[in-house]
């Protein structure tokens, strides 16, 4: 199989914040396990400023960006230098990639990653996947490990998306007062108001909501979720035998292709149009592409190429996501005219806005 584990803050820091080795040490070693057996291994790790943090003596979580850019910069080398002892030990070489949210904007970046991150593990290399915090600014960076953990799973067609926690699963709830659920076909409303957003531990940027973010994410594109307590690494060879570890959130059967997956989630989204009824039944239910005359109104700024969000227009919900044809100011327009009629008004040889080829539904 080919696995994503991703390793949050608290899974691999003591309670004074400083890397705990001997964590890492019994991490390498699972691993290493698994790739002699013929898994492929790919880990996502947070850490990077909460370490930075700690060994600059700081007592509270960086409050502007340049405060967490610094402690991002302390802490990189020391995480990456941790992992690699720990591998080299078991004879496994490893490799560092740190990823901005602009990486899998640009679809030919996003291609560049993809083919990088092949080579290595076609060649016995474990990546080490971390955003690039020192340089990621609020407007592009992921947020939380837990989405670009997501990311990378959909972009290397992984088999399972491993998701260590401090708890051993998914609850219908607070862990301490509802029971566990050990499998979910699919992520509904109902499962969506059973997770907290923030960290548990006070030391990570992502919650249960985040992990249910990342799974749908996933699932979406043809990946397996697992959510696992992290310190119970006996259970990795228990996920790799689809045997009952934690909550495992089931892959779709239909998932979407990897154009479509980058569409609906890799690339960030620079607008919304609003469209009415008959156009919203027209895409969800007949397979066709956004024509102007059933566009409501739009609202930011993109241009040809940009991703945006499609809403109806009467309820306000997003239904769908796609690459717009024209610039916002064009669209501006050019809505609500039937196609015969768009020609009058601009020069063009497309009568879509969104191609059905570059558009998802949701």
């Amino acid at each position: 199989m080919r696995l994503v584990i991703k390793v949050g803050t608290s899974t691999i820091t003591s309670k004074d914040g400083l890397l705990n080795r001997e964590y890492i040490f019994n991490l390498a070693q699972r691993l290493s396990e698994l790739q002699d057996d013929n898994h492929e291994i790919i880990i996502v790790s947070s850490g990077a400023v909460g370490v930075g943090r700690a060994k600059l003596g700081m007592c509270s979580n960086p409050k502007t960006t340049r405060e967490k850019q610094a402690f991002a910069a302390v802490g990189q080398p020391l995480v990456m230098n941790a992992y690699s002892d720990a591998f080299i030990k078991y004879g496994k070489t490893v490799a560092q990639i740190l990823l901005t949210r602009e990486v899998f904007d640009k679809r030919a970046e996003y291609i560049n990653a993809r083919n990088t991150l092949n080579v290595l593990i076609q060649n016995k290399v474990i990546p080490i996947i971390n955003e690039n915090d020192t340089v990621s600014i609020s407007e592009i960076n992921f947020g939380d490990n837990d989405t670009l953990a997501a990311l990378v799973a959909a972009t290397i067609d992984a088999d399972k998306l491993i998701i260590f926690t401090d708890v051993d699963g998914f609850y219908r709830g607070n862990p301490a007062t509802s029971e566990l659920i050990p499998k979910i076909d699919k992520i509904t409303e109902d499962i969506e108001s059973y997770a907290t957003s923030g960290s548990s531990s006070g030391k990570g940027t992502g919650g249960m909501k985040t992990k249910i973010t990342a799974a749908k994410i996933a699932a979406s594109s043809g990946v397996e979720t697992v959510i696992t307590n992290g310190s119970k690494l006996n259970l990795l060879k228990d996920i790799v035998s689809d045997c009952q570890a934690g909550t495992v959130i089931k892959a779709e059967k239909q998932c979407l292709q990897a154009k479509k997956s980058w569409i609906a989630f890799s690339k960030k989204s620079k607008g919304t149009i609003f469209v009415d009824n008959k156009a919203a039944d027209i895409l969800l239910n007949k397979g066709k592409s956004l024509l102007p005359a059933g566009i409501v109104k739009i609202s930011g700024t993109f241009h040809r190429g940009d991703t945006v969000n499609i809403a109806n227009a009467e309820t306000k919900k997003d239904f769908a996501r796609g690459l717009t044809n024209y610039d916002s100011s064009v669209v501006e327009k050019i809505k609500g005219k039937k196609t015969i009629d768009i020609k009058k008004i601009i020069d063009t040889e497309e009568d879509e806005i969104i191609h059905r080829d570059n558009l998802v539904l949701l």
